[in-house]
């Protein structure tokens, strides 16, 4: 019987290992990889206390020091697939048919980028193709870049790039951008911006690079180009709560409704951090600052019994 189950490797998961470790609480992790959605980042520039850091070498850090700690075990290249309650507490299964026993549940599994589904998005993720414009605008400096998708997150995306990109495609299938108005006011103006409604992706172009995206003008029906050196995805994220539907409240989007003040549930021997919940921000820094947060609360719950 463990104290605490944390499921999910990146910041998030890892910080709370950590935490966990050090406070010599009972601690399982279970994840099958770390670094969570940053793992394909090109570069990071925006972690506390590192100036620029690749992904995989991210990655690689928060395993190091998560290993590093004496009080802590991992189950590795593992995922978990079911989350029962018992009379103690909760059965975790997982994907190789182990089961394991817990008091308490942390769930740090992330969310993943909506994508968009077209040649070339999978191939070049991470080499132009990016989810993140807060993570990897810097990276863009002087180039033609295109934002697909005009809700608040593309409209962001686009106020991100402006003092980095030469030129910035806003790129929207509908006939008008979505977003709130007053955020659409900071760029509607700027000569650095295009907007291009009606536009539906096709496409996305280059061999070890983005150099170009192609779209459909859904007005014409016509096919047409960009020759540019990045693409902002920002159509959405899945929150990855599906383990716990049905065990927690969930909002109409699939996040984890937490108490931000402890990152407590509507269950209250589950926890939840990171981008799986209703944080306001999606962020990597923020997804350890509340599992951290999260496992102060658990180890004052602990020490109650």
């Amino acid at each position: 019987m463990y104290d605490l189950i944390i499921i999910g490797g990146g910041p998030a998961g890892v910080a709370a290992g950590i935490y966990g470790a050090r406070k010599k609480i009972k601690t399982l992790i279970i994840t099958d990889s770390f670094g969570g959605q940053s793992f394909v980042s090109a570069g990071i520039e925006n972690w506390i206390g590192t100036k620029s850091i690749s992904g995989f070498d991210f990655a690689k850090m928060l395993e190091e020091h998560l290993r590093a700690q004496e009080d802590i075990e991992i189950e590795g290249d593992d995922t978990a697939t079911a989350v029962e309650k018992t009379g103690n507490g909760f059965l975790v299964t997982t994907k190789l048919g182990k089961k394991f026993e817990t008091k308490y549940i942390l769930i740090t599994t992330g969310s993943q980028r909506r994508k968009l589904g077209v040649p070339g998005e999978k191939e070049l993720n991470g080499r132009g193709v990016s989810y993140c414009s807060t993570c990897d605008a810097p990276l863009f400096k002087g180039k033609d870049v295109v934002v697909v998708g005009s809700g608040n997150a593309g409209l962001e995306a686009v106020i991100d790039l402006l003092p980095y990109a030469a030129k910035i495609y806003l790129m929207e299938r509908s006939d008008k951008l979505k977003g709130d108005s007053v955020t659409q006011k900071k760029f509607i103006d700027n000569p650095k911006v295009q907007i291009l409604t009606m536009a539906q992706t096709t496409a996305i172009e280059g061999k070890d690079f983005v150099t170009g995206i192609k779209y459909q003008d859904l007005k014409s029906g016509e096919t047409k180009a960009l020759i540019v050196g990045g693409v902002f995805v920002q159509i959405g994220a899945v929150p990855s709560s599906d383990l716990v539907k049905g065990l927690v409240e969930t909002n109409p989007y699939g996040e984890i409704k937490v108490n931000h003040q402890n990152q407590q549930t509507s269950d209250p021997a589950i926890w939840g951090a990171g981008d799986v919940t209703d944080v306001l921000y999606k962020q990597n820094n923020i997804s350890a600052g509340d599992a951290v947060k999260a496992v102060l609360n658990i180890d004052e719950q602990l020490r109650k019994k």
